[in-house]
């Protein structure tokens, strides 16, 4: 899909501000209501825009903590990648996951109530041979840049206008 600076716009204001009516998009990006939600609904068709979400502050909700765990499997086949892929699926507590070239085959993002809880999950996912041959634990003691709108200049190389 080719994006022009318009798009770009619809983007950057639903990055920050998902909740916003459709009717004050199009006044923020310069278009009349109309076209505006016809380039929305061709974004979210083409997959751009995959879903709209709330950012949840995990402080008001109670203790936590968040670990990031840079993590290897044993076996570097095709087949193992895939089984560890498809067993981190079935944690709640990791909150996402991404496999790494040059080094750790996997970054792990958890969530959990405290350390001892961390302990017991890491525990059970050695237990259950989903493949975790070691894993390096690195705990956040505070967010310093959290989720904000991505480089989209710099990322749409596809711009007609």
């Amino acid at each position: 899909m080719r994006l022009d600076a318009r798009d770009l716009d619809i983007l950057r204001v639903l990055s920050s501000e998902g909740r916003i009516t459709k009717s004050e998009l199009a006044a923020r990006v310069g278009l009349s209501p109309s076209p505006c939600w016809e380039r929305l609904r061709k974004l979210e068709a083409a997959g751009v825009i995959e879903g709209y979400h709330a950012r949840i502050s995990l402080r008001k909700l109670g203790p936590y903590v968040r670990v990031f765990v840079a993590a290897e499997i044993a076996d570097h086949t095709p087949a193992s990648f895939r089984a560890f892929e498809d067993s981190v699926q079935h944690y709640d507590e990791i909150t996402a996951c991404w496999a790494l070239g040059g080094g750790f085959d996997y970054l792990l993002q958890i969530v959990t109530t405290d350390i001892d809880a961390y302990q017991r999950l890491i525990d059970e996912m050695l237990e259950a041979r989903i493949g975790l041959a070691r894993y390096f634990t690195y705990i956040v003691t505070k967010p310093v840049k959290g989720p904000s709108v991505p480089p989209l200049d710099l990322l749409a190389g596809n711009i007609v206008g």
